[in-house]
């Protein structure tokens, strides 16, 4: 059977006319690709067959733009959770517009996209340089945000409205879904509306991104409850340290954390379903592990281990439709503790759940870096009359992607590189199934 080529051609609203006002000489040409993929095996047969493999459309500054940027009306939106460097990219998009193409209008939309609903009434920000100097110092979103669906029809009628140019979506998957129906919208009415897609989420998990905003912020938050964790199990006997952080659907953030502080001795992920009782399960194991070292560190994403709990209550969703997880933590922590009281050997557990401090704090050095880079480059997409793409970081190279290219989750390889080289460092069995 042959394989779908995978399809990364961008809109464009149109031919871009006006000379691009940015001065510093360096720009990218539409006509600078990089390969998808650069073995030609693993295409169907018809590309290998005319050795042209698929490729991305570099991100960067153009020549020449769509809209005169002496009319042009921007809109930056931030929805879903919050998560380190939000702030950082706003910042980047508002002064990039300002001081590079002179652009004087730009409306920060609170509350998610309930700013594009008229019921819920929340009031427009102006951005401007004064409003966003310090902006990045802080965390969270100065615009707030929010989750769950609204009217697409009310949305665009909004953006109608409001006279808007170029609407910039901040978020996860589930803003990208939103963003392609927003920009199917406007194109079902003929509107020359850009939509730009700047990718978050703390999981790091959205497809075809290498990383994303936020990412090393947390590692470098997590490594630090892991420390204190490690510090926990040793200062008593039979000491555990047990760590509940991000991952609802991956576990990308207990793999590079784990790696980043090699005092984890076991690193559960969603991927990967474990059993607690049995010869192979968690609680043999982390008892032998106990009488050996007298110590154990537990790294738990909060999506691992769902299928543990009883399915006696009807599961519940959250206002983005996500499944509302039960909780790993507590639940871990509970069971172990009944265990080794049932086998009569006394154990000094620590819980440790940092997750809403390491969402909500400024974005270290490298995220606001990169924050900065992806919304200069957001722009100059807006700019060009780019539109249903996200600017992401592919294969070590900046590009647009297609908003349906990049819609859904990653998952963590299990026979990749990553995960062999956690179970090396944690020295945890490849499988805790009986």
């Amino acid at each position: 059977m042959k394989k779908k080529t995978p399809d990364f051609e961008i809109q464009q609203l149109g031919e871009p006319t006006f000379p691009s006002p940015v001065t510093s000489g360096y720009f990218t040409p539409d006509s600078k690709r990089i390969l998808y993929n650069r073995y030609l095996d693993t295409l169907d047969s018809t590309q290998a067959d005319k050795h042209i493999p698929p490729s991305i459309e570099v991100a960067g500054p153009r020549r020449m733009i769509y809209v005169d940027p002496s009319t042009v009306k921007a809109a930056i939106v931030t929805c879903g959770g919050l998560c380190p460097g939000i702030n950082d990219v706003i910042r980047a998009v508002v002064m990039g517009l300002y001081y590079r193409y002179g652009v004087r209008n730009i409306a920060g939309i609170r509350y998610g996209f309930q700013g594009l609903i008229p019921k819920y009434r929340h009031e427009v920000v102006r951005l401007t340089p004064e409003f966003v100097k310090d902006i990045h110092t802080l965390g969270g979103s100065v615009l707030s945000s929010s989750r769950g669906g609204q009217d697409v029809v009310e949305m665009v009628d909004t953006l109608c409205r409001m006279n808007i140019n170029i609407f910039f979506c901040i978020g996860g998957d589930g803003t990208m879904k939103a963003a392609e129906l927003i920009t199917k919208e406007i194109n079902r009415r003929d509107l020359r509306i850009s939509v730009i897609g700047i990718p978050k989420t703390i999981d790091n998990d959205l497809n075809l991104i290498d990383k994303t905003f936020g990412f090393d912020t947390a590692i470098s938050m997590v490594v630090h409850a892991i420390q204190c964790a490690h510090v926990e199990a040793k200062g008593a006997p039979m000491g555990i340290g047990l760590v509940k952080i991000m991952g609802r659907e991956s576990g990308h953030i207990v793999l590079s954390a784990a790696l980043a502080q090699n005092d984890v001795n076991f690193a559960l992920i969603p991927e990967v379903p474990f059993d607690l009782e049995g010869e192979k399960g968690l609680f043999n194991v982390l008892e032998k592990r106990l009488r050996k070292r007298k110590h154990a560190v537990i790294l738990v994403a909060e999506g691992a281990g769902q299928e543990l709990f009883a399915d006696t209550d009807p599961k519940q969703t959250d206002a983005s439709g996500n499944t509302r997880l039960r909780d790993i933590g507590i639940y871990l922590k509970t069971r172990i503790e009944e265990y080794f009281k049932k086998r009569d050997m006394e154990i000094n557990l620590k819980f440790i759940d940092p997750s809403y401090t390491i969402r909500s704090v400024p974005a270290n050095a490298s995220d606001s870096i990169y924050c900065e880079l992806l919304g200069q480059l957001a722009m100059h997409a807006g700019m060009a009359g780019k539109t249903g793409m996200v600017v992401g970081l592919f294969n070590g190279e900046y590009v647009h992607l297609p908003l349906k290219s990049v819609a859904f989750r990653r998952k963590v390889d299990l026979a990749g590189n990553m995960w062999m080289r956690v179970l090396e460092a944690t020295g945890q069995p490849v499988s805790m199934k009986n």
